[in-house]
C-alpha cells in the first residue's frame, strides 16, 4: 500500500503511472509484426473509399490526441521538465515510481511532486517513544515550562537557546517520565517543583511526540498560493479549490510550525514569509484552537514572542 505526503502527490503518481501504461500499450501495438494471410481471398480485401468531411480549421490532429491531461499544467501546478525529471522518473521511464521511505508493514511514502523534501522531515510526528538527556544551565534553570492536560504533562514554552531547546523538546510534546518518575496525573506547579530538584547534570525526558498535532503538505500553485488565511496564527478561511482545502486543512486550528520551524508566537507577515521561503512544497503542523490556547493559559504574550524557541531543527 502507498501512502502520499498531499493528494496533489496522489493524483499525479496515477495520471503518471496511466500514461506510462498508455505508452506500453501504443509501443507493444507498433512493434507487434502484421499479420498476412496465409492465401489470396476470393473477394476484394479493402472497402470501396467514401468521402470524408473535411476537418475543421485548427482542429487537433488525431495522432496527437491523449485521454490525459499533461502534467506541465496540473491542478493549478506549475511542473516544469526539469521538476518532472527530478521527481518523477516514472514518467521518463517504467521504474516505479520514486518512495521517499519505508514504513512497517510494506507501506511505502510515494512523493512524485513532494520528493525528499526536508521541510516535511523535520515536521514528522514520530509515532513512539522518544528518550532525551536535558541539564541545566549556569543558572539552574531549563529553559522549560508545561502545562496539564487531560491528566498528561506537555510541553507549553521552550526558551530559545535553552538546554531544553538543545535537547530537542518541542511545543506540544507529552512528557511521560522524568527521571524514571511517571508524570501523568502531575500538574503544572508540581511538574516545576520536581524540575527544580533534578540534579543540574543529568535530566532524562521520556516523551511521545506532540499528540495533540497533525501535519499537512501542500503544494504551491502558479500563483505561489497555498490557498488558507490566518490571523495571528490561527487559521480563519479555507480558498475553495486550493491545495489547502485539497488536502484537508481546517479552520479553528492553530498553526504551530512550518516545514518544522516553530512559529507559536510569531507575527502573521512573519509566518507569511517563512511559507514563502519555503519551497514548492510546505507542511503544516496545526492543533485545535480550544487546546491550543489551554496550553498557552496564563503565559505571557511577551514572553511567548520573544523568547520561544524558533530555531530550525536538525534531521
Amino acid at each position: 500500500m502507498s501512502l502520499y505526503p498531499s493528494l496533489e502527490d496522489m493524483k499525479v503518481d496515477q495520471m503518471a503511472k496511466a500514461q506510462v501504461y498508455q505508452a506500453g500499450q501504443q509501443a507493444a501495438a507498433i512493434q507487434a509484426p502484421p499479420q498476412y494471410p496465409t492465401q489470396a481471398p476470393a473477394y476484394p480485401t479493402q472497402p470501396p473509399a467514401y468521402p470524408t468531411a473535411p476537418q475543421p480549421a485548427g482542429a487537433m490532429p488525431v495522432a496527437q490526441f491523449s485521454l490525459y491531461p499533461s502534467l506541465d499544467d496540473y491542478m493549478g501546478l506549475s511542473l516544469t521538465p526539469d521538476e518532472v525529471r527530478a521527481n518523477m522518473p516514472q514518467v521518463l521511464e517504467p521504474p516505479p515510481s520514486q518512495a521517499v521511505m519505508a514504513r512497517p508493514q510494506g507501506t511505502v511514502v510515494t512523493a512524485p511532486i513532494t520528493g525528499n523534501s526536508v521541510g516535511l522531515q523535520r515536521a514528522e510526528i514520530k509515532q513512539g517513544v522518544r528518550q532525551l538527556m536535558c541539564c541545566k544551565d549556569a543558572s539552574g534553570k531549563i529553559g522549560l515550562r508545561v502545562r496539564h492536560v487531560n491528566k498528561g504533562v506537555f510541553v507549553a514554552f521552550v526558551h530559545n537557546g535553552s538546554p531544553a531547546a538543545l535537547a530537542g523538546l518541542r511545543f506540544g510534546d507529552q512528557i511521560l517520565q522524568i527521571n524514571e518518575e511517571v508524570v501523568a496525573g502531575w500538574d503544572m506547579e508540581k511538574t516545576m517543583k520536581y524540575l527544580k530538584k533534578c540534579p543540574p547534570d543529568r535530566i532524562i525526558f521520556a516523551v511521545r511526540d506532540r499528540p495533540f498535532e497533525r501535519t499537512i503538505t501542500m503544494q504551491k500553485d502558479s500563483s505561489n498560493h497555498i490557498g488558507f488565511v490566518f490571523k495571528n496564527g490561527k487559521i480563519t478561511a479555507i480558498a475553495k479549490d486550493t491545495s489547502a482545502a485539497r488536502n484537508g486543512v481546517l479552520i479553528e486550528h492553530h498553526l504551530i510550525e512550518v516545514n518544522g520551524q516553530n512559529v507559536v508566537g510569531l507575527k502573521d507577515k512573519e509566518i507569511a514569509e517563512i511559507i514563502a521561503a519555503g519551497g514548492q512544497s510546505v507542511t503544516i503542523t496545526i492543533m485545535p484552537t480550544y487546546v491550543y490556547n489551554h496550553i498557552v493559559k496564563n503565559m505571557a504574550d511577551s514572553l511567548v514572542k520573544k523568547m520561544m524557541d524558533h530555531s530550525i531543527p536538525d534531521l
